[in-house]
């Protein structure tokens, strides 16, 4: 399998998109665990107990989502490793079909989550959907490319899958930046959580996409990290 040829990347734009990544997928396992402490604690008050509700009422469902979440960005990075996939590729096999099945649980409770759960009403719903149907998509997409040992295109739907997934690590700082200045915008959670959504899956997904196209090549796979 052959696709459209295009510069290698820089070392050093690797280690800038490596470290990225890195970072977010670190940004999401600390949400999870803050998510369980929260669960623990209860609800709260004020403001960001507007938020907490919902995943208190249904703290099973968000245990289901979250803990193999935690997994997933533990291992998925690790796919990504050039010298892993040569060094080790039981390893990296045995990785990759966890991988998926931890994806597929994250998938499919997020989608629930998205109906029962959602803070900023329609319009966090529609993001939330849709963008959990691209990740499941391209999921399957890049299990199905592997099945058939195309992995030229196997790694591009793997990093578009992983790049979607890293949008919850940005959709937090966003958030955040939402929550900063709710004094002076007067906007609520349900004002702005679908808005922080968008913004924050969709600046992954355009990440990701970049890269790909970027270091598409005719030869061999190319890392995440270069």
């Amino acid at each position: 399998m052959t696709s459209a040829p295009t510069v290698a990347p820089s070392r050093f734009l690797s280690k800038a998109v490596w470290a990225g990544a890195i970072f977010l997928a670190l940004f999401g396992i600390a949400a999870a665990v803050l998510r369980s402490i929260q669960l623990a604690k209860g609800p709260g008050t004020g403001i960001r107990a507007q938020t907490n509700v919902g995943f208190a009422h249904h703290s099973v469902l968000t245990l289901i989502h979250i803990i193999p979440g935690t997994l997933f960005m533990i291992l998925a990075p690790l796919q990504f490793s050039s010298r892993l996939r040569a060094g080790a590729p039981r390893v990296h096999h045995w990785i990759g079909r966890t991988v998926i099945v931890l994806a597929l649980v994250i998938g499919i409770a997020a989608l629930s989550m998205s109906f029962q759960m959602a803070i900023g009403g329609i319009n966090e719903i529609a993001a939330t959907v849709l963008f959990d149907l691209l990740f499941l998509f391209c999921l399957l997409k890049g299990y199905f490319c592997a099945l058939r040992r195309d992995f030229v295109h196997h790694r591009e739907w793997m990093i578009r899958m992983f790049g979607i997934a890293l949008g919850i690590g940005t959709t937090r700082p966003v958030m955040g930046v939402f929550f900063a200045t709710s004094r002076l915008t007067h906007l609520t959670p349900k004002q702005f959580f679908g808005t922080a959504f968008w913004i924050g899956f969709t600046v992954t997904l355009i990440a990701a996409e970049g890269w790909v196209n970027y270091t598409r090549s005719r030869g061999s796979p190319v890392s995440v990290g270069g």
